[in-house]
């Protein structure tokens, strides 16, 4: 049976994912001046949803709906061509996972955790997360969408100085396009039966993949990521 309160467990900013020490290339951003303000910083996360928020939304879309993880890790691994992105995934999946087992202990968390012990790729193990805690491939694929948002918009609070209360009128602002893309990222996983892996997006931000490999060498930052 479906919990909505495990969707809010999920997606809490408060739950020990490791996500605080992740800016989702807002970082980078800032400091080359294209995010400035409230309104450059929901434009940056608009378009972080239609690419890497996709995928990731569908990817954690699959996993709820019982897909073999281990191939969605290796499709992860696929559309990520960044390596600094891969690490920061794959590290962001292994405390995610460490979180859900305490919360949610389940068979299939335990066997990913064996075959992956670097981490699966964070996408992956939120999706497996939301079935273990009973939600359904679209409450997942809403939890990743809000992922995707709250690093950049939490980052700006900190490297901005942004009004908290800016800050969560952008998130507002963008609640129906999360909606809207945790129902296309579910109708991705629906079609994975039929289509295989390629039935899941692979949208590209290729400027996010080049300020994550510079970022990974600045020798002082604030964020992981």
């Amino acid at each position: 049976m479906m919990s909505p309160v495990s969707l809010l467990i999920l997606a809490d900013g408060r739950f020990p994912s490791g996500g605080h020490a992740h800016s989702g290339g807002a970082e980078a951003a800032i400091a080359a001046g294209r995010v400035r303000d409230a309104a450059t910083l929901e434009d940056f996360c608009r378009g972080r949803l239609a690419t890497t928020g996709l995928v990731a939304a569908s990817l954690a879309a699959a996993a709820a709906s019982g897909y073999d993880p281990l191939i969605l890790d290796d499709a992860a691994d696929a559309r990520t061509p960044a390596p600094a992105l891969r690490r920061a995934a794959r590290r962001l999946g292994r405390q995610l996972m460490r979180a859900v087992r305490a919360t949610w202990p389940s068979s299939e968390l335990d066997h990913l955790a064996a075959a992956r012990p670097a981490g699966a790729h964070q996408p992956v193990v939120l999706g497996l997360a939301a079935r273990t805690a009973g939600l359904v491939p679209q409450s997942a694929a809403q939890a990743a969408a809000y992922d995707s948002v709250c690093g950049p918009v939490t980052a700006a609070i900190r490297l901005l100085g942004l009004d908290p209360f800016e800050a969560a009128a952008v998130t507002a602002r963008l609640s129906r396009d999360m909606e809207h893309l945790a129902a296309e990222a579910a109708g991705h996983a629906a079609r994975l039966l039929v289509d295989g892996v390629d039935a899941l997006p692979a949208a590209s931000a290729p400027l996010l993949d080049i300020t994550a490999e510079e970022h990974a060498a600045w020798p002082v930052r604030l964020f992981a990521s």
